[in-house]
């Protein structure tokens, strides 16, 4: 899988769902689910998705027990879907658990990747909310060597902080990144933030862009405008 652009579905119902997907004609965008329409409407969506042609990321961030997320995973791997994820804090055996139930019978699976810390979190967070006092960048370095060391395929993580993931993870280790946002834009509640065009210098694999593109005037054209800047 080379780099792409990930279109964020931040919607909370089917009809706006469909509507907005309907809106390209010639592309078929990589786009991901996340927890408010995979609630809202069940795994239908996800199936209907995928039966219209487009590459899914199903992004629940499972967080639990090994055994729980061992069997989420099972039911999550027959929606026939790209890449899942869970949150890295969960444990290496967490981890471990969670690739056991995706691989189907046949040994296939989806991509699985761990989130290290979520954009929204900031060093002073870290410290002051989650009592972990090491630098952030430390954290995120040391989440991704686990989730590496125990096979998973790649994580979440910051732009700022893909080059780095790659250097100590490998090349091929992915790097899936949110807190995309065009250099005219803005940046919302994310904390650590870039442009597609530093994502790609920066050694994103993937990027993950939801409201520059979803509440954009022109969707269609801002979302081109996200290919040729990370993928030219």
């Amino acid at each position: 899988m080379g780099k792409d652009v990930i279109v964020a579905l931040d919607f909370d119902s089917k009809e706006k769902t469909l509507a907005f997907l309907d809106r390209f004609t010639e592309e078929k965008p990589f786009v991901k689910i996340g927890m408010e329409l995979f609630y809202a409407e069940g795994p239908s969506i996800v199936r209907e998705i995928r039966a219209r042609g487009h590459k899914i990321f199903l992004d629940l961030k499972l967080h639990d027990i090994p055994n729980t997320v061992k069997k989420a995973m099972a039911a999550l791997s027959a929606l026939d879907v790209d890449l899942v994820n869970v949150h890295a804090a969960g444990t290496g055996a967490m981890m471990s658990a969670a690739l056991a139930g995706l691989t189907r019978p046949d040994g296939t699976r989806p991509l699985l990747i761990a989130v290290t810390q979520l954009t929204s979190t900031d060093q002073d967070m870290l410290e002051k909310e989650l009592w972990i006092e090491k630098p952030i960048a430390e954290v995120v370095m040391h989440y991704a060597e686990i989730a590496s060391i125990v096979g998973l395929d790649g994580v979440v993580c910051s732009p700022l902080e893909a080059g780095a993931v790659h250097e100590r993870c490998g090349k091929n280790f992915l790097t899936v990144t949110p807190g995309v946002r065009f250099a005219d834009g803005d940046v919302g509640d994310q904390k650590r933030v870039t442009t597609p065009a530093k994502a790609k210098e920066l050694g994103s694999d993937y990027i993950v862009v939801g409201r520059p593109i979803t509440q954009a005037e022109d969707p269609v054209a801002a979302y081109r405008r996200c290919v040729a800047e990370f993928v030219g």
